[in-house]
């Protein structure tokens, strides 16, 4: 039986240093021969190989780059991906984290916001993704800088630089001013383009000691599965940076979306904590066989709302304990979790250490309101693509989520949907999510995607979109008598998809499913 240790102590002083120096330090202090990052394909890295590479690609960079130039990265998660995140950092550069998933014209509306010229992905990465296309649409506007082609040029010097750097690590790496932007990440451009978000070095730190005085992790015994894409803050922070601050083994998988195999991975691998999102971990659970996910002590999971069937499920088969948490990229992501001392369902959990909170009344709500938070962890600010390059600056640390949230007696914020989450139905305001759990409870084994559209006599109605065949709106009506759910939360109505659309993240897509129920309504 692993021991489980008990979480840190928050200490702010651990978060005034840049991201590459805290990597640095995590050497030391657990040893550089240290095995760091299992890869997709099982081969290893320690913390020297992983620093030495980054110290030899980074010198490379340096001479094919500006000062305090941003350089896009579209790499899947594993090896690559943070060796090239770190390689820029100790060039002195910043990184942008780019989502392949996301499209041509929001990727060129990300690198025009971050005015990037150079984005640092990978042959092999390319040709097994079928993404040439892509890469020819992105050309026209930065030039895409191969690692198999960087790694092939590397000269004396940076070879130099890579035997010595882990060594000398300060006669090559001049650490920046932690409160200097870090990297930037992108929102999903659901709600129109994608914005930049700019995160400082602390932000990223203080992120990451937060959660470790969140969660105890045992860096003799735990390992962290990571199936979640490194352009989504989640990925980057907890399931990338996290484990090699923490002295912790991370295992990367190059896709969420491979549930059979990933369950098998988890089992050869033997890892002790889960990254998922309801809808992959729900997946994973039911492709796995008895046994796969058995050394899973922990499942941390975000981005969506955990469902009462998915613990079930998880629980009933692999005997694993959900904790859920929530966060915003804004955020460097985590704003809040449950803990496995403190683990309420249906809630997610306490905010983070050294963070504040307030609820802005909304009208038409009263159990709640919307939430603002600020922090050490709380973004720099925006950059759009109507100002290059440029970080607006928050409101005085101040970030408005956008998210309507109660806290009760206990201090747990329950999420009751996002302000633009609710319809306005006769006066009363309905969470969308509420008409989604419901769809949920009767139908678990689908999804399902609620929207409203614009309605002449009460302001708008609600239109369900489910991947259950026989889903029908009486079946709603009778669970929501039956369970005391207000007759608003009924859908209008109900019409069957294939799928329902689905972000790289692992999270609805609602921006399509709103066109979906427009087009559906319409005919």
């Amino acid at each position: 039986m692993s021991t489980i240790p008990a979480p840190l102590t928050y200490q702010p002083k651990r978060t005034h240093i840049d991201i590459f120096s805290a990597i640095l330090r995590a050497e030391k202090e657990f040893g550089g021969s240290k095995v760091a990052i299992v890869d997709g394909d099982e081969r290893e890295f320690t913390y020297k190989e992983i620093i030495r590479a980054s110290f030899a690609l980074g010198s490379k960079l340096k001479s094919m780059t500006k000062r305090n130039e941003v350089v896009g990265i579209m790499l899947p998660t594993g090896a690559g991906a943070v060796i090239a995140f770190l390689s820029v950092l100790a060039a002195g550069r910043t990184p942008a984290m780019l989502n392949f998933t996301a499209g041509a014209a929001n990727l060129k509306a990300a690198m025009r916001a971050a005015s990037i010229s150079k984005v640092l992905t990978a042959h092999r990465f390319v040709e097994l993704g079928n993404l040439q296309p892509l890469m020819d649409e992105l050309g026209d506007q930065a030039d895409m800088v191969y690692l198999e082609d960087v790694r092939e040029k590397l000269g004396l010097s940076d070879k130099l630089a890579g035997a010595l750097g882990p060594i000398f690590p300060r006669l090559f790496h001049a650490s920046p001013d932690y409160r200097k932007q870090g990297v930037i990440l992108f929102t999903s451009g659901t709600e129109g383009e994608p914005k930049g978000v700019a995160l400082s070095h602390q932000n990223i730190v203080a992120n990451i000691e937060q959660v470790r005085a969140h969660i105890g992790l045992n860096p003799q015994e735990d390992a962290v599965f990571n199936p979640l894409p490194t352009f989504h803050c989640f990925g980057l922070t907890v399931g990338a940076l996290l484990p090699m601050v923490a002295g912790v083994k991370a295992v990367f998988h190059p896709t969420p979306l491979q549930p059979r195999e990933i369950a098998k991975r988890i089992r050869e691998t033997r890892s002790t904590i889960l990254l998922a999102t309801d809808t992959f971990i729900s997946q994973y659970t039911r492709a796995g066989d008895e046994g796969d996910m058995d050394t899973i002590r922990l499942a941390v999971c975000g981005a969506e709302r955990v469902r009462d069937e998915t613990r079930q499920l998880v629980r009933r088969k692999f005997d694993i304990e959900i904790v859920e948490g929530y966060g915003v990229t804004e955020a460097s992501p985590v704003v809040a979790a449950n803990s496995v001392e403190m683990n309420k369902p249906g809630t997610v959990g306490h905010l983070m250490a050294d963070m504040e909170y307030e609820l802005v009344p909304v009208e038409g709500i009263e159990d709640g309101g919307r939430l603002r938070v600020r922090g050490p962890n709380v973004m720099m600010g925006y950059i759009r693509t109507d100002n290059p390059g440029v970080i607006e600056p928050t409101d005085n640390g101040w970030h408005d989520t956008g998210d309507i949230v109660a806290v009760d007696e206990d201090d747990c914020l329950w999420i009751r949907g996002r302000v633009k989450r609710f319809a306005k139905i006769g006066g009363e305001m309905v969470s969308l999510s509420v008409v989604e759990n419901c769809a949920s409870a009767i139908w678990p084994d689908d999804m399902h995607a609620a929207a409203a559209i614009p309605d002449p006599r009460k302001g708008e109605q609600v239109i369900l979109l489910t991947t259950a065949e026989k889903a029908d709106r009486s079946a709603i009506l009778a669970w929501s008598q039956s369970h005391g759910v207000s007759e608003l939360s009924i859908p209008r109505k109900v019409y069957h998809v294939d799928e329902i659309p689905v972000l790289g993240t692992g999270k609805i897509d609602y921006g399509a499913v709103n066109k979906l129920v427009q087009q559906l309504a319409n005919a």
